[in-house]
């Protein structure tokens, strides 16, 4: 049985937190911009911070796991 749990939760959160697809933060004009389409180095850097915390709550902490036969 294969565990998809980590693979799903990884690749929702890598959409979900891209920077400037859906919000940015830090944006450029603002504290928070949604839906710019852009991004800066400072977004990429606190997304990803984002992005490690939520993916080890998840997959540690919570233990998310879907099996398929």
């Amino acid at each position: 049985m294969a565990d998809w749990g980590p693979v799903l939760i990884a690749l929702v959160l890598f959409i979900l937190l891209t920077p400037g697809l859906l919000f940015q933060l830090p944006g450029k004009n603002r504290a928070v911009e949604f839906g710019s389409m852009q991004t800066s180095g400072m977004s990429i850097l606190v997304h990803t911070v984002i992005y490690f915390c939520l993916i080890t709550i998840f997959l540690i902490a919570v233990g998310v796991h879907i099996y398929t036969n």
